[in-house]
């Protein structure tokens, strides 16, 4: 039963960890896109490039919680400190970024209301 459970705790975390590469690449490759636009027609305010920072924050936003949720998978079959260590630092980096993104929209969404 053991092997049966790794086996499927090892394919269900790589297709999460696929999953969060494709999101991230995907996102990259549009930050880029949206980045060369706006530096060819470039806003008042750089509301064009800010607006593509923000999209990019959310891809990046959610890469971060398939690998999170990848790391939780592994950590919580056969947890050992570097795993714990990996995983606290994952939850850290995605609060830290989620908590600027919310600031960030916040602040767009004012400057939007003027």
């Amino acid at each position: 039963m053991k092997d049966l459970l790794t086996v499927i705790v090892f394919y269900a975390v790589t297709i999460m960890q696929v999953m969060a590469l494709l999101v991230v690449s995907f996102g990259t490759i549009q930050a880029f896109i949206l980045s060369l636009r706006a530096m060819a027609n470039p806003s008042g305010a750089g509301r064009n490039f800010h607006s593509g920072y923000v999209q990019y924050a959310r891809w990046l936003i959610a890469g971060l919680t398939f690998q999170l949720a990848a790391d939780i998978i592994q950590t919580s079959f056969a947890p050992s400190w570097d795993e714990i260590g990996q995983l606290a630092a994952i939850a850290a980096i995605r609060a830290f970024v989620n908590f600027f993104l919310e600031h960030d929209m916040a602040a767009q969404e004012k400057r939007e209301a003027r």
